[in-house]
């Protein structure tokens, strides 16, 4: 199946779209990709060294749910919107840094939703090797919250 890029299902604007290519979306699974290189679209978050930080990664896998969350949504004449990452559990990496040039695969398995809740088990690969897995929990607002968090001012959204 061809996919948009993944900016396409994210209510965020550049520079804060961290994963770019999509390779699969189903009702349980999410995988995306994206490259660590100068010229690419994590370009400004590499350190002095080229390295991307691993800190990044929990925003990375947080925006492979949000990917699956607006196709979803607009599978379902849904506008995306705002998800909110409230937490994560058993996240572990084994890189102080993303080497560069690496071709991150994001992958995210829905292992619960319950209404605006749900849990994900997430994995980033370099070279199918997993090289960070964790499970996330997001909660997906309505518009009331949204108002009564950012009023008019919604960050990141387009």
């Amino acid at each position: 199946m061809n996919y948009h890029p993944a900016s396409y299902y994210l209510p965020h604007q550049t520079p804060m779209v961290m994963v770019e290519n999509i390779h699969l979306i189903n009702e349980e699974k999410c995988i995306c990709s994206v490259r660590t290189h100068e010229t690419g679209i994590l370009a400004p978050f590499l350190n002095e060294d080229k390295l991307l930080p691993n800190f990044y990664a929990i925003e990375i896998m947080a925006q492979t749910i949000g990917v699956w969350n607006g196709y979803h949504s607009l599978l379902n004449n849904k506008i995306p919107s705002l998800g909110m990452l409230i937490g994560g559990r058993a996240i572990k990496t084994t890189l102080p840094a993303f080497p560069y040039d690496s071709h991150l695969m994001i992958h995210a398995n829905l292992v619960l939703n319950d209404s605006k809740l749900a849990n994900f088990d997430c994995q980033i690969f370099i070279d199918q090797q997993c090289v960070v897995k964790g499970k996330l929990n997001v909660y997906e607002p309505d518009e009331s919250e949204l108002e009564d968090l950012f009023g008019d001012n919604r960050l990141g959204e387009k």
